[in-house]
């Protein structure tokens, strides 16, 4: 059994835990898109926003940190290049690289972006029941013509049962390798190769396993999904957010 990762779903009583899943998968795009357009103000507001509520659902931040921390090595890349490559006067000379102050601003800009989205998915992800996303995706794309719904949603509620699972694999390949020695090797190619193949190969025997044990049980697309119930607390949540991104908006253009 795959252990519960930070994109894994964790049982809760907070006020996100139990906002309906329609309302949440709009909050996920509308936010994301927002900060995509936002300045440094707007990005502290929603960044304060997400702080609360990542508090809020009691995730464990050395555990978030820890599973995250190849993420966190791809902003800091992005960070570099984003600052060394940018267009604009240099203000510091290092020999064959220069760095402006506009590439630092457009590199941390950048970085807190992509953040901010991961974190948001994060949050959404947590809170929410794979099976609940199925259905609120489902049911968003419904009124679409020509989109099988019940196929596209059956496949991202079985993209976030794989993903813990594929954690749980890599972190079992590793160990395996760590006990070989393969950490020795210098060459980071051969390593990579060493970890890839055999992850690979055991993330499609369990896709083969999942398929056998879903035809074994006559699995259908007809099935009874959980129920999508709008509350109170959703309308109001949506005010707020809908309140809160008119307002970056609007900022953005004084």
């Amino acid at each position: 059994m795959a252990e519960l990762t930070v994109f894994s779903f964790y049982p809760g009583t907070s006020l996100v835990h139990q906002l309906d899943a329609r309302f949440k998968f709009f909050f996920l795009i509308v936010l994301s898109l927002i900060c995509l357009h936002t300045s440094f103000q707007g990005l502290a507001a929603l960044s304060t926003l997400i702080t609360a509520v990542v508090w809020s659902i009691r995730l464990p931040l050395t555990y978030i940190i820890k599973e995250l921390r190849y993420f966190l090595l791809l902003i800091v890349l992005v960070f570099v290049a984003r600052t060394v490559f940018s267009d604009g006067m240099p203000d510091v000379n290092l020999g064959i690289f220069s760095i402006s102050l506009n590439g630092l601003r457009n590199g941390l800009l950048i970085c807190w972006r992509l953040a901010f989205i991961v974190i948001c998915g994060l949050a959404f992800i947590s809170t929410t029941r794979s099976s609940e996303i199925k259905a609120a995706v489902q049911w968003y794309l419904t009124p679409v013509p020509f989109i099988p719904e019940k196929k596209v949603a059956t496949m991202m509620s079985l993209i976030m049962r794989f993903v813990p699972i594929i954690f749980d694999q890599a972190k079992e390949t590793m160990e395996a390798q760590r006990a070989r020695g393969i950490e020795n090797r210098k060459n980071p190619v051969y390593r990579l190769v060493k970890l890839g193949i055999p992850l690979i190969r055991r993330t499609f025997e369990h896709a083969d396993e999942l398929v056998l044990a879903m035809e074994a049980r006559c699995y259908s697309e007809s099935r009874t999904d959980p129920p999508l119930i709008s509350h109170k607390r959703d309308w109001l949540s949506l005010l707020v957010i809908m309140v809160l991104c008119i307002a970056l908006l609007l900022f953005r253009f004084i």
